[in-house]
């Protein structure tokens, strides 16, 4: 407290206003209020106690790190300008007011915020517009939501700066032919299309390990085709109130409808999909009834619509999301091959400084690695040469030892999938759906 201080001069501290006690007592029982913090540390800097005003605008920065009140207060605060007293109007107020009596304490002891309101009720805003007995209106209530429009959905156009094709993705050519002949060859042969009586909608589950590349060809397929792309993860659709989640789920195909082409990308599904006999919650079952009847196109045409779906554990989908007509093609994103490697290795150090890098010996003891792996890798190779550089004050490149390094106490992060699929692979095959997983399975000698 400023009186168990000693001034400078080193007698006793000037005792605080009464309210100064009184704000320091609400700030206790309310910390977290950054605007009743700010107020008390205006006055404290008013008064001449800059280091308090200092610790109190720490304390407001340490809640709101961005709010630009705090910052403005602290930077006075540090540099010991006091806010200049301004003529009172009747459009402003003295920014120092005078002192006035402590609030009274309520009869059983603790804070009377009833006084203290009136204390400050000049001085700090309210909290709430429309009057002191005025309530925060509710968000929403059930059903009166509006439903979400176009601009709810972030829609990507194609040629949208950053955009990618299938040309940037390297390697991988099982998969690039699997979605050639699902989506892109249809869509680039009209007449071919109409002749075998190929619709222009479609749906395409891609599963297969963490970070190697499911939505990055997701965005590339949207690329390729020329296509509108929407990305939805289940934050983008659930939501708190009964009914809410199924018209979001409505509107993001309705919206897919009105921009095709498009491609709806749905992120991990066995959240937006999971079975429902394994569901608690009747809202998350009703979602899930919902895709299933977007994915129909009961109520509207589908056409132009390509709905690419990405997940690491196929097994915990709901089954009737694969059958015919909805997601029944599946394709295995396995990590990258060697020639994949290699371009993402080039990419991820494309504007580090190295040296004499062996890629191919590189490419060799990453075998197995995920694309996040591999650029895990380039990360910790360039803070070992930074922290080299460091130490001895010059700068090195980043050369082959290091990235060898950084690749040898790296363990690939694919390994624990790979432990869980093969069971489900052996012994939950229903259907043949997982036999290129048995294949790479066998041909890797991880069986």
């Amino acid at each position: 407290m400023l009186d168990e201080t000693p001034d400078p001069s080193g007698g006793p501290a000037a005792a605080e206003s009464p309210l100064i006690g009184s704000l320091r007592a609400a700030v206790a029982a309310v910390p977290g209020d950054v605007p009743l913090r700010l107020h008390l540390a205006e006055l404290l800097l008013a008064a001449g106690h800059g280091d308090a005003a200092v610790a109190e605008a720490a304390v407001a920065l340490s809640h709101a790190p961005q709010d630009a009140q705090a910052k403005a207060l602290m930077a006075r605060a540090l540099t010991g300008s006091a806010p200049a007293a301004q003529p009172a109007t009747p459009t402003s107020r003295p920014t120092a007011p005078a002192a006035r009596p402590a609030p009274p304490a309520r009869p059983g002891g603790g804070f009377d915020w009833a006084a203290a309101e009136q204390e400050v009720g000049d001085l700090v805003p309210p909290r709430f517009s429309g009057g002191p007995d005025a309530k925060e209106a509710p968000l929403a209530v059930d059903g009166d939501a509006d439903p979400g429009d176009a601009s709810a959905f972030d829609v990507e156009a194609p040629d949208r700066p950053g955009s990618v094709r299938l040309a940037d993705v390297g390697g991988m050519e099982e998969v690039k032919d699997r979605l050639e002949a699902a989506f892109l060859a249809p869509m680039r042969n009209p007449e071919l299309r109409r002749l075998y009586g190929k619709s222009l909608r479609g749906g395409l589950l891609l599963y297969g390990p963490p970070g190697c590349g499911k939505t990055f060809i997701a965005r590339a397929v949207a690329g390729e085709l020329g296509a509108n792309f929407i990305s939805v993860s289940i934050n983008d659709v659930l939501d708190m109130w009964v009914g809410n989640s199924e018209r979001n789920m409505h509107e993001v195909f309705e919206t897919a409808r009105r921009q095709a082409p498009c491609v709806v990308f749905l992120d991990e599904l066995d959240a937006l999909g999971a079975k429902r006999s394994r569901t608690q919650h009747t809202g998350m079952r009703n979602t899930v009834n919902q895709l299933l009847t977007e994915l129909d196109g009961v109520s509207a045409d589908n056409d132009g619509v390509f709905v690419l779906a990405a997940t690491n554990v196929p097994w915990e989908v709901d089954i009737a999301l694969r059958r015919p007509g909805r997601l029944d093609r599946t394709l295995l994103v396995l990590p990258p091959d060697g020639p994949a490697r290699a371009a993402i290795l080039r990419y991820h150090l494309r504007e580090r400084p190295i040296e004499s890098v062996d890629l191919a010996k590189l490419v060799k003891v990453t075998d197995g690695f995920s694309g996040a792996d591999l650029a895990h890798v380039c990360e910790s190779a360039a803070e070992s040469a930074l922290l080299d550089s460091v130490r001895t004050g010059t700068v090195r490149m980043i050369g082959t030892r290091d990235l060898l390094g950084a690749a040898r106490a790296i363990r690939p992060s694919t390994e624990p999938w790979f432990a869980a699929a093969r069971n489900v692979a052996m012994f939950a095959n229903e259907g043949g759906m997982y036999d290129d997983l048995l294949a790479y399975l066998k041909k890797a000698r991880k069986l």
